[in-house]
């Protein structure tokens, strides 16, 4: 078959950027784009952009609010007719729907991205506000847009409306860049294990993402008199202040604050054990399940390095327990300082990041990714 025309609709994110959104939008395009196709991308704010593989094209939606993301639909509809595109494939959002529309307008297949959730979570307030309106307008708005979706493509289905054929889900996890993420040689490992034994934290400092949770275990560590432990916090958000404040007090502990994310793996090549300490608790749409595809978590696996992250049910099929990383009790409030002393066995580490890397780049690279969505959307159009 031919190479595909795609036109890929994400006008709520930043390309380039430092968010997981922004990673995902532009590794996935030059990923298909490397495959051969011809890749037309419209994000909302950005540049400038990365690489000359893709086409990229700012159509800011108006006022700069995502909530009106619906009002560029006309646009997005003449930009697919413009470049003849084969499939139109969107990046959900509540407010969004003007790729699946302007899909059907133009007679191609709709691809509708799907990575937070389409349904309604207990206790949600966007339920709780459709249903004030009697008519339930976003309810079935997003019905509306699923019964026109061609494909799904999603890390689980089980964000999505239970009526949905399991023939049009794609269930597929995000990637790291293994080859721009990829471990110290192991003499420089070897080197280093009298210094501290450096514990990153990588991503956005967002209440459910338990920044502060590595930082009150590094205060732990220290408060009992054990030196070995030093701290490396990457990102920002709402919650570095409450993560400084844990770690106040605590030798070396750096905060890096937001970086590009083309510098990170200089950042991770300085790591020893890379945390991933969620608490599905302080986020009501995680009562649904895990549904994350964790970036930071295939990110440090490609650096070699062994993770520490809850014995969550999805993140025990990504991370396998004492294979390539550590995982812990999240009702046990010393689960997390109880993991990292496990790990101060250079040995052991050494173990866990290399079977963390073979598993990322045979399994959570966005090379697999790319090549996955590439076949159902051969098969997409070829139908």
């Amino acid at each position: 078959m031919r190479p595909l025309r795609l036109l890929y609709v994400a006008l709520d994110q930043t390309v380039p950027g430092t968010l997981g959104g922004s990673v995902h939008v532009q590794a996935v395009a030059e990923g298909l784009a490397r495959l051969g196709h011809e890749v037309h991308v419209a994000t909302g704010q950005g540049g400038p952009w990365p690489g000359r593989q893709v086409t990229w094209h700012r159509l800011t939606p108006p006022f700069g609010l995502r909530a009106l993301r619906w009002a560029r639909r006309a646009a997005i509809a003449r930009l697919a007719r413009s470049i003849r595109t084969d499939v139109v494939m969107e990046r959900y959002y509540n407010f969004g729907g003007e790729g699946v529309l302007a899909a059907r307008a133009l007679g191609v297949p709709a691809v509708l991205e799907v990575n937070a959730p389409v349904v309604d979570y207990p206790g949600s307030p966007k339920a709780w506000l459709d249903r004030l309106l009697l008519v339930r307008p976003l309810a079935r708005w997003r019905n509306r847009l699923c019964r026109l979706t061609d494909l799904f493509v999603t890390p689980s289905a089980a964000i999505l409306p239970d009526w949905i054929e399991r023939g049009r889900v794609l269930e597929i996890e995000w990637g790291a860049d293994v080859e721009a993420f990829a471990p110290r040689p192991a003499n420089e490992r070897r080197a280093e294990r009298a210094s501290a034994i450096v514990c990153l934290f990588a991503g956005a400092f967002r209440v459910w993402h338990g920044a502060p949770a590595l930082a009150r275990a590094l205060a732990g560590r220290h408060e009992a008199g054990d030196t070995r432990f030093a701290g490396l916090f990457v990102g920002d958000g709402p919650e570095r202040v409450a993560t400084e404040r844990a770690a106040a007090g605590v030798p070396r502990v750096t905060f890096a604050g937001r970086v590009p994310h083309a510098n990170l793996p200089t950042l991770f090549a300085r790591a020893d054990i890379g945390v991933a300490p969620f608490d599905v608790r302080r986020h009501g749409p995680l009562a649904l399940g895990f549904y994350w595809s964790p970036l930071k978590v295939f990110e440090y696996m490609a650096a070699g390095l062994p993770v520490v992250a809850p014995a969550l049910p999805r993140l025990t099929r990504l991370i396998e327990h004492g294979r390539e990383g550590w995982l812990y009790d999240p009702d046990d409030p010393s689960g997390l300082e109880r993991a990292l002393v496990a790990l101060a066995d250079p040995d052991l580490r050494g173990r866990l990041g290399a079977a963390a890397r073979a598993r990322a780049v045979n399994d959570y690279s966005w090379s697999a990714h790319c090549a996955a969505l590439d076949a159902r959307l051969r098969a997409l159009v070829g139908t």
